[in-house]
């Protein structure tokens, strides 16, 4: 009887889980903005602490944050988008270069052009049939669609404003709920306590990580520049902000530069920038990370990996984004690291 119990009650946590993921999914673009909004106010909570720590209300801190995360959206659009451009105007080299260099490899390997030549005739006759379908499948977006998706990107817009400003503005009356409403009467002070704790956590270590994703983003911009590869500032911007993206994030990048250096260099320099950005970017990762973050908050490599794989899997880059933020802020409020492991002993 007690085995059915506990195999109903799995069975029960399971379809939850999956009808929860599934709500997630349809209910992105309310949802997202909202999760982007929380995780935004907890990394931006000390500037409302120190606002009340002065004696203001809490509305200065909610407009300061805001405002501060208004002008690093606007800065991104402004950042990216030259280099955004650049890439699409340079992509007709770059595919005339690939090209040369796929035509290369097969002169060299002659005998597995030959057998690839003789399939692409025995296909012939059914790949002319779907020239046109798929010359026709893809194409760019125009104003017109711009102007389409316009009214839901004000309206996400507007809902992580409005999120993030009321978050801000009653943060401490939220943990104050959330303890009340989920913990027992002699909890309540801790749990809200636990609550507050975790978010100047996830606070200091964001503050951390930055510091050190702006001097890995300061190094990639120099050592682009002195190799010569061009707009080699904004590189080191788009090395900043992506490093937030653990494993992918990089990963990405590196696969970019590969087609940046096509599109710059010849020869074998086209591989210069990458395997720049690689060695810099392991050498923080292996050395500089670890020596500024601490032991106690490291996370487990695998546990990270999923988290990412999954947060973009349901709501794609934004979801990468959030997800480690939401999983330390998990893992600090169930006093999973070992820091606080340490302080309930003592």
């Amino acid at each position: 009887m007690n085995r059915l119990e506990t195999l109903s009650r799995a069975s029960v946590i399971i379809i939850a889980v999956v009808v929860v993921v599934g709500a997630l999914e349809q209910v992105e673009s309310l949802i997202a903005p909202v999760v982007l909004a929380l995780v935004v106010g907890i990394v931006l909570s000390p500037i409302s602490d120190a606002w009340e720590n002065r004696g203001l209300p809490p509305v200065w801190g909610a407009l300061t944050s805001l405002v501060i995360s208004l002008l690093v959206a606007a800065l991104l659009v402004v950042v990216i988008q030259p280099l955004a451009a650049n890439m699409i105007d340079q992509a007709p080299k770059v595919w005339n270069d690939m090209r040369s260099s796929v035509h290369d490899l097969q002169s060299t390997f002659k005998g597995f052009q030959d057998a690839s030549k003789e399939v692409s005739d025995a296909i012939t006759p059914a790949s002319e049939g779907g020239k046109d379908k798929g010359g026709s499948g893809a194409s760019m977006p125009d104003a017109a669609d711009v102007l389409l998706l316009a009214p839901a990107i004000l309206a996400q817009a507007l809902i992580y404003i409005g999120t993030l400003f009321f978050f801000q503005l009653s943060r401490r009356e939220i943990y104050e709920w959330i303890a009340k409403h989920l913990a027992d009467s002699t909890q309540r002070g801790s749990t809200a306590a636990r609550l507050r704790a975790a978010e100047n956590k996830v606070s200091r270590y964001f503050l951390t990580i930055t510091v050190i994703n702006a001097g890995l983003g300061v190094c990639v911009g120099i050592g682009l520049s002195i190799i010569g590869m061009p707009n080699a500032p904004l590189w080191g911007v788009i090395a900043f902000l992506i490093n937030y993206i653990l494993y992918l994030g990089p990963a990405v990048l590196a696969v970019t530069l590969v087609f940046a250096g096509v599109a710059a260099f010849d020869g074998i320099r086209v591989l210069l920038p990458a395997l720049l950005y690689l060695a810099m970017n392991t050498t923080e990762g292996q050395f500089v990370t670890p020596t500024m973050v601490g032991k106690h908050m490291r996370i487990n490599p695998l546990l990270v990996f999923l988290s990412l794989t999954f947060g973009i899997w349901l709501w794609g880059p934004l979801g990468g984004v959030v997800a480690i933020p939401l999983l330390l802020w998990a893992l600090v409020l169930t006093s999973s690291l070992p820091e606080i492991k340490s302080t309930k002993a003592d």
